[in-house]
């Protein structure tokens, strides 16, 4: 039997939304997760703020405005993103509304906090490293409010038309476009700040998922058909009546599962960039990692003395250096490697293991020196995460590697890391924008990708895929985009029952694609010139 065409764009949701209960209900439930986490992050950064001592009020009015900022970019995110989680458990009737969001959110909440942060720092490593070293300067302010008002300026003009564009894809095509407008402004090739093996790799994954959401959805759905006979999961919902309790319970489980996942992925996309706000405005704060005690810096001193020992048989021995900094910045900067490069590497390391076993702890760096040792401990793992991929480097033996790795572990223990208040205000961030712009995604997820109404079992299919790819590139520290995986997992069911795919629709999100990348990197360009100008290019 044919399935029903779709309803009146709109109209099922109208319905809903006139049922008060859920609304009032959820809204109270997500009320008192937002007074508690405002307690909390309030409390922990005052704390944090207490060992801070400045005369000016300037940094922390900035530091205000840069959050401010930060958490607007996760806001308009959870517009978007976050809405694609609860479109199927919506228009299967699985769940009201306002339950389906709170419960959304709830999920996308534990999967912040339980995130890693690697996802956070593949997206930070894409910025060019001169103006994270200069994060506390003009151009590094100039880099992070040009790269998050881009962001917000297209994922804005996205969720007004409907269309359910990538947050992931936004962030990098900005982050692309402040990389290219430095070295432009510097006289350089334009492309020469650009890590390309790293913008590779976070592209392959962008582009690659939303194909393996369709196939796989697609896949699914044949799965669905050939081992459940129920013919009412594949039948268009009658009326407002919820699915078979089987499919409900898989159907609510499914939505859980992206929400956490999309959390745990998604989430951490502006982590990285409030560390480095954070790190710019009050570096005596969170420059270095406080809780990198005596113990583990005894640790790290040895372990410094073993990778400076390695490194001997690539040195020059004809190789002379006054200051290691500025041949290493050069190295990362143009991925260039010089005979001076592991000279000024192994002399680097030797510094920072000196300030390390002065001070004992990091917590001990004094205030006006915290910036500078995370600034050498930054520029060091960074030129070890380079160093295997640059021409002319010599490559080391598998156990020089090893112990290379092991150093750059205990690096980036000292300079990457996120505390906890950080992962709740971005947690609810994205479950306030949820609650508020849902709708508009929602919407054009359930009623405008194909011509016909989503089935339970469509509906089943699209959510598994979304769960396995998100939770899979979470794993791997890629980052992915929910809203082009659920999307394409919605199209691919719908291809594959032969419901039809409403065109306008679908080339509205191919338009979307195509250009976020080109728009946000011109905006975010255009907008890093400008801040850059009216800062004095510090």
């Amino acid at each position: 039997m044919a399935t029903p065409a779709i309803a009146p764009p709109g109209s099922l949701l109208d319905e809903k939304m006139k049922k008060s209960s859920p609304g009032m209900i959820g809204s109270i439930l997500f009320g008192v997760m937002l007074v508690g986490g405002a307690i909390y992050i309030g409390t922990h950064l005052s704390k944090d703020l207490s060992v801070v001592h400045n005369a000016s009020i300037f940094p922390f009015l900035l530091l205000g405005v840069a959050l401010f900022i930060a958490l607007g970019f996760e806001f308009v995110n959870g517009f978007h993103d976050t809405a694609n989680a609860v479109a199927t458990v919506i228009y299967t009737h699985s769940l009201e509304p306002h339950i389906a969001v709170v419960y959304s959110g709830i999920l996308n909440f534990i999967g912040v906090l339980l995130s890693p942060g690697t996802v956070a720092f593949a997206i930070i490593s894409l910025l060019p490293v001169e103006l994270i070293l200069k994060v506390s300067a003009g151009s590094g302010f100039s880099m992070v409010f040009a790269l998050l008002l881009a962001a917000i300026l297209w994922n804005l003009a996205t969720w007004w038309r409907g269309l359910p564009a990538s947050s992931s894809h936004t962030m990098i095509g900005s982050i692309l476009g402040v990389g290219v407008a430095n070295q432009l402004m510097q006289g350089n090739n334009g492309t020469a700040g650009v890590d390309w093996e790293q913008v590779r790799k976070v592209f392959t994954a962008l582009l690659v998922s939303p194909v393996v959401g369709f196939v796989m959805a697609a896949a699914i759905f044949f799965l669905f058909k050939l081992v459940a006979r129920d013919p009412r999961l594949y039948k268009a919902p009658e009326g407002t009546a919820p699915p078979p309790f089987y499919i409900r319970l898989l159907l609510i489980l499914t939505c859980g599962g992206v929400s956490y996942f999309h959390g745990s992925n998604d989430g951490q996309k502006g982590m990285g960039l409030i560390m480095l706000i954070l790190v710019g405005t009050v570096p005596t704060a969170y420059a270095l990692n406080h809780a990198v005690g005596p113990q583990e810096v005894q640790t790290f001193v040895a372990v410094s003395n073993q990778f400076s020992d390695s490194l001997k048989p690539y040195t020059d021995p004809a190789a002379t250096v006054q200051d290691p900094t500025p041949d290493l910045e050069h190295f990362v900067s143009t991925k260039t490697y010089t005979p001076n490069t592991m000279s000024a590497l192994q002399a680097e390391v030797n510094e920072i293991r000196n300030e390390a076993a002065n001070y004992g702890s990091l917590g001990n760096v004094p205030q006006s020196m915290q910036a500078n040792v995370r600034n050498q401990m930054y520029l060091v793992s960074e030129t070890l995460r380079l160093l295997p991929k640059a021409k002319n480097a010599p490559k080391l033996q598998p156990s020089d590697a090893a112990v290379l790795k092991n150093y750059k572990s205990y690096l980036d223990k000292s300079t990457k890391f996120i505390p906890p208040w950080v992962k709740v205000a971005v947690a609810l961030a994205l479950g306030l924008g949820t609650m508020i712009g849902w709708k508009r995604i929602v919407v054009t997820v359930g009623e405008k990708i194909g011509k016909t109404h989503l089935t339970y079992a469509q509906g089943a299919s699209a959510e598994i895929t979304a769960m396995i790819t998100i939770g899979l590139a979470d794993g791997y520290g890629l980052p992915v985009s929910t809203t082009h995986v659920l999307s394409s997992g919605v199209a691919g069911t719908m291809a594959a029952n032969h419901s039809g795919l409403q065109l306008s629709t679908i080339r509205d999100i191919a338009l979307a694609w195509v250009f976020t990348l080109p728009v946000a990197a011109l905006l975010s360009g255009g907008l890093f010139y400008v801040f850059n100008k009216m800062v004095g290019g510090a």
